[in-house]
């Protein structure tokens, strides 16, 4: 058996082969080349922008409402960091966020809410992007809800407005919505001021959401605006308790007091009854967010007998001496008769305001031109904005109509047939303490004095001042607001509540006045609306409040009682008066 030799074969070169690899290769780097090339050349922006909106973020800072204090810092309105709870339905169906109904049970207790409600926000529509599950949660309760981690679930920072002083100055400052833009009060009036805007922007965020890079700024901020008021906390604190104290012992509707500072018509101190909790908005009733004293009008009664003294004595038509003669207590002016409580004889002009003389007052009234005796009215301010710039203020009513009976001119003059908000009562006695001169009334702190007009002449204005210290005294018609060792000139009021066709039942009682009458200080006006019982006149409800307001208010400022020299002349002015 032979054996057949081996041979060794050579590999040998496919030709075509190589040639294809080959330009593949060389067609693959020249579509690498070709591309990036229309990418940094042709079209650069596309990726930049690609890759920009997957990192690029625009992110604003949040800005809180500014402050609001009284005259000396204390806070009366100041907002706190909270927590909106939201949900995302769609995360929450993608990531299967209903396996654990544990956690959604702790939810729902946690916020207060039924479960099933919670759930039907989350579940009604998928493919939603966003829904609120509460808003304004505390802190606490905020990482409460992170600890659940519910997915879909998520936490935004916003602010609530918090007021320390609660029902006591709740009409005045007012509130905000849940919004946190301002709704009522100083809240509503000042909301562009006290609001700031957000700054944004530009970041480039990471992966995880890190800044990592901060571009450009987007949008300057403004940085909200802090609010300090003329309000003395003090003093409303004080004048809140006392009125609420006349409301509830009296049964009244509703009851207002303003306390002013006579050289600058800065407001003190604002209160009104009923009230309410602004930091609880559960069954908030809109008839107790009314800031009655400057948005209800009344009849002011007999405390406008003063202005019409001072109007005639202005005017001439009447002498400081004059005596005027009120026998037999009543008179008969175009069918219709005009009363006093009884026969006080001859009076002087201080005679008739310390006993309230209708009689009185209806000679004094019909011896002026109506037009002339309305125009003081509306030259005093009735019939007119005070210059709070706060949104309702009323002002007021004064009928301008060319004929008149006369009967209706005499009822002007002790406090019939116009209307004034409690405002402005409490404005026309500061004008009284101001030696005549009206000033515009402010609610903000001020650093000057404003400028006043000079309404009153100021020898006219101290007379009737002093013939108002009367009112006070044993004799009077309000003893009640007697303060020991700070004279008061006041006026107290009486008036019944119009109703269709004439007047009800209803009484309106009044007590307004300025003291010291020395070194005039502050001026108050009480209003008590529909009192209830046997007492309803405005030296038994509205005098003692006025009196323990006054008296207060005056120590907390540190104002000096009177001496005994000006005590001696201050009596012997009165005397001569009478």
């Amino acid at each position: 058996m032979s054996k057949q030799a081996k041979r060794k074969k050579k590999p040998q070169l496919i030709q075509w082969r190589l040639y294809v690899v080959v330009a593949f290769v060389c067609l693959l780097f020249t579509s690498l080349i070709g591309r990036a090339a229309y990418i940094q050349i042709v079209e650069p922006e596309k990726l930049r922008h690609e890759s920009d909106m997957r990192t690029l973020r625009t992110t604003s800072r949040e800005v809180q409402r500014g402050l609001i204090t009284d005259r000396n810092g204390e806070m009366l309105a100041v907002s706190v960091p909270v927590k909106a709870v939201y949900a995302d339905p769609k995360v929450v169906h993608d990531k299967n966020g209903f396996v654990d109904m544990r956690r959604w049970q702790a939810l729902a207790d946690v916020l207060h809410e039924p479960k099933d409600e919670i759930l039907k926000r989350v579940q009604s529509n998928p493919r939603k992007r966003f829904t609120y599950l509460k808003r304004q949660v505390t802190p606490a309760v905020a990482e409460y809800i992170k600890q659940l981690r519910l997915p879909g679930v998520y936490l935004k920072s916003e602010s609530r407005r918090y007021y320390p002083t609660s029902e006591i100055s709740a009409q005045l400052v007012g509130i905000t919505n849940i919004d946190d833009v301002g709704i009522e009060g100083i809240e509503n009036s000042y909301n562009d001021w006290l609001t700031g805007t957000p700054s944004k922007q530009k970041v480039r965020k990471s992966r995880d959401g890190h800044v990592v890079e901060r571009l450009d700024m987007v949008h300057e901020g403004e940085s909200p605006n802090d609010l300090v008021l003329s309000i003395d906390q003090r003093i409303q604190q004080l004048a809140y308790r006392e009125i609420k104290r006349v409301t509830e012992i009296n049964q009244a509707t509703s009851a207002s007091i303003v306390v002013l500072d006579v050289h600058t018509g800065e407001v003190l101190a604002m209160a009104n009854t009923p009230s309410y909790n602004p930091n609880s908005r559960e069954n908030l009733q809109s008839y107790r967010m009314r800031n009655r004293a400057l948005t209800d009008a009344y009849e002011p009664g007999s405390t406008i007998k003063p202005f019409v003294v001072a109007a005639a004595l202005d005017a001439g038509t009447i002498k400081e001496d004059q005596i005027f003669k009120t026998y037999p207590g009543r008179m008969r002016i175009g069918g219709k008769i005009v009363r006093d409580g009884r026969d006080y004889g001859d009076l002087s002009l201080s005679g008739i305001l310390v006993h309230s003389s209708n009689v009185g007052m209806a000679k004094i009234g019909l011896s002026m031109p109506v037009q002339e005796l309305l125009g003081s009215y509306q030259t005093m301010g009735l019939g007119n904005y005070s210059g709070i710039n706060l949104e309702g203020e009323s002002s007021g009513l004064i009928h301008d109509r060319r004929r008149w009976s006369d009967f209706e001119r005499a009822t002007l003059s002790f406090g019939y047939g116009f209307m004034v908000t409690p405002l402005q009562l409490a404005r026309l006695y500061a004008t009284l303490g101001s030696k005549g001169v009206l000033y515009p009334v402010s609610i903000l702190k001020l650093k000057q004095r404003p400028e006043g007009t000079q309404v009153i002449s100021p020898h006219v204005a101290q007379s009737v001042m002093e013939m108002l210290v009367g009112v006070t005294e044993k004799g009077g018609t309000a003893t009640k607001a007697h303060i020991e060792g700070y004279p008061v000139a006041g006026k107290t009021g009486t008036a019944r509540k119009a109703v269709a066709g004439g007047y009800g039942e209803d009484y309106v009682a009044v007590f307004a006045g300025v003291a010291p009458v020395h070194n005039p200080r502050l001026a108050i006006a009480v209003v008590v609306n529909e009192p209830k019982g046997d007492k309803y006149y405005g030296g038994d409800l509205a005098a003692p409040a006025f009196a323990k307001v006054m008296s207060g208010a005056l120590q907390m400022l540190n104002v000096e009682p009177i001496s005994s020299t000006e005590k001696v002349r201050l009596a012997g002015s009165t005397r001569r008066a009478e």
